[in-house]
Parts: structure tokens; C-alpha cells; sequence
């Protein structure tokens, strides 16, 4: 059952959107070389009960964090660690919160320090895959034209998609349908519908698409061992031009200014 959204609705997920947004923002702040992924799940989560809201993801079937907090091979669902980062790493953190009944979920993948040129090349890629997608996400369309930009997008460069984590619905639920996949036919696959809200998240791999679930029974990681890239809003469907709800604005104000340092 897909809960189309009144304008109302939407307006209150954009405030949990954008506490969603704020709080990658302050992640944004504190990450570097050295400081370990469990030290941002603690500012995350003090930052989103200081505003009014509840960490999304916490205990949600059982996860212990606020953050899902994915280093290098890992795609999602990593869990936040005692270890630091390093130069060069890689890190996707998600993030969801929940104020006023509603869910807000956005990710966002941060370089550590300076990344290897292939790996900046494959987080530009992503991110601009993710933006393709959102074209796509508009009255009338359906959701394999959304996968299929991903798709299109990311392997024409050499990338490849996984398969088996997609993007989903969210309302008052984290996740409702549809499921959003991040590859699939243009023209095929549920009809979108103007109050629709979905979340968008391409996960694009610099080797191959596989992916292996670690021992701890949340972290997925590429069968290779080579970097995973994530990045997400949450977007509702509008005639003629998508709205997304969520925003990196926040993110990369901080990144710039520290580039400029």
C-alpha cells in the first residue's frame, strides 16, 4: 500500500528532512582523520534530542545507533566503532530522525582527508547518479525511469549498481513502499503519483555489484573489497520537477570552508 502525502504532510517531513540535513552538518563539522565513527553517532545523536526529535534508526529492529556509519568496502549499515578514520578513508553516513510523526532519511559519503583520484571520481559519480534519479521522480514517471538514470548514469562510467539494497517510501513509517531500486527499465514499474514520498539512494560500487552481509548481521560490504559510495535524499514526487526535502547544503558549507583552510 502506497500513503500518498497532503501538501501538509509534506511540509512537516521537510522539517524532519531538514533536521536530518542539520545533523549530517554537524557531522560534517567533526569528521577528520582520527576521530572514530562512534564520536559523530554521539554528536548526532545530541544534536537531533536537542532539536526536538528522536534518532530515526536507533533500536529500529534492533540497530544499536543513531548513525549507520559505512567505512570504505562497507556499502550501508555499518555500525558506529572505537576506530579511528584515516587519510584516505572513506565514510557514508546515514541518518534518520523522527519529529512530528514523520521520518526524515538522507546520506551522505564524506572523503577523508585526500582520497585516491579514482575514489573522489566515484563519490562525484554517485552523488551526481543520485541527482539523475530525482529528475526522474515526477508525476507520471515510474520508478524505472528513476532506476534506470541511476543506472545508466553510474555504469556508463565504469561503475556498477547493487542490486539487492534499494531505496523505499517513508512517511510515518521509515519504510514504506514502494521499493526504489537503483537500476531497472525505463517505463516499467509502479506509476508515480504527486504526494508520493520516496527515498532515493544509490549505492555504486567502483568494482563489482556483489555485496556480502559481515558477521555482525547489519554491515554490508562489496565482495571485493573495493570502495562503496552512498548518497541520499528524501523527495516528493511533484508534477513537472521533484521536490526533495532533504538537503547536503548544510554538509557542504562546512566542506568548502574547510577546503579553504
Amino acid at each position: 500500500m502506497i500513503y500518498l502525502k497532503t501538501d501538509e504532510e509534506i511540509e512537516l517531513m521537510r522539517i524532519s528532512n531538514q533536521l536530518v540535513a542539520k545533523t549530517l552538518g554537524e557531522v560534517a563539522k567533526a569528521i577528520k582523520p582520527g576521530v572514530s565513527t562512534l564520536e559523530l553517532d554521539k554528536i548526532a545523536e545530541t544534536f537531533i534530542r536537542d532539536n526536538g526529535g528522536t534518532p530515526g534508526f536507533l533500536n529500529y529492529q534492533g540497530f544499536p545507533n543513531t548513525l549507520c556509519t559505512s567505512v570504505n568496502e562497507q556499502v550501508v549499515h555499518g555500525i558506529p566503532n572505537d576506530n579511528p578514520l584515516n587519510e584516505g578513508d572513506i565514510v557514508s553516513v546515514d541518518c534518520g530522525v523522527l519529529i512530528n510523526e514523520f521520518y526524515g532519511d538522507s546520506a551522505y559519503t564524506f572523503p577523508i582527508g585526500e582520497v585516491a583520484p579514482e575514489v573522489k571520481a566515484l563519490l562525484d559519480a554517485t552523488k551526481e547518479s543520485l541527482y539523475k534519479g530525482i529528475e526522474q521522480a515526477i508525476e507520471n514517471n515510474r520508478l524505472g525511469d528513476v532506476g534506470n538514470a541511476i543506472q545508466t548514469y553510474s555504469e556508463e562510467r565504469g561503475y556498477s549498481v547493487v542490486r539487492e539494497m534499494v531505496g523505499h517510501g517513508i512517511g510515518k513509517n521509515l519504510h514504506e513502499a514502494p521499493e526504489v531500486a537503483n537500476y531497472g527499465r525505463k517505463g516499467n514499474g509502479t506509476k508515480l503519483k504527486s504526494g508520493m514520498v520516496i527515498a532515493i539512494e544509490p549505492m555504486i560500487n567502483l568494482g563489482k555489484r556483489q555485496i556480502v552481509q559481515d558477521d555482525d548481521g547489519w554491515t554490508i560490504k562489496t565482495i571485493d573489497s573495493k570502495v562503496s559510495a552512498h548518497y541520499e535524499h528524501t523527495v516528493a514526487v511533484r508534477k513537472g520537477k521533484a521536490d526533495i526535502l532533504s538537503s547536503f547544503k548544510f554538509v557542504e558549507e562546512v566542506l568548502h570552508l574547510q577546503s579553504e583552510k
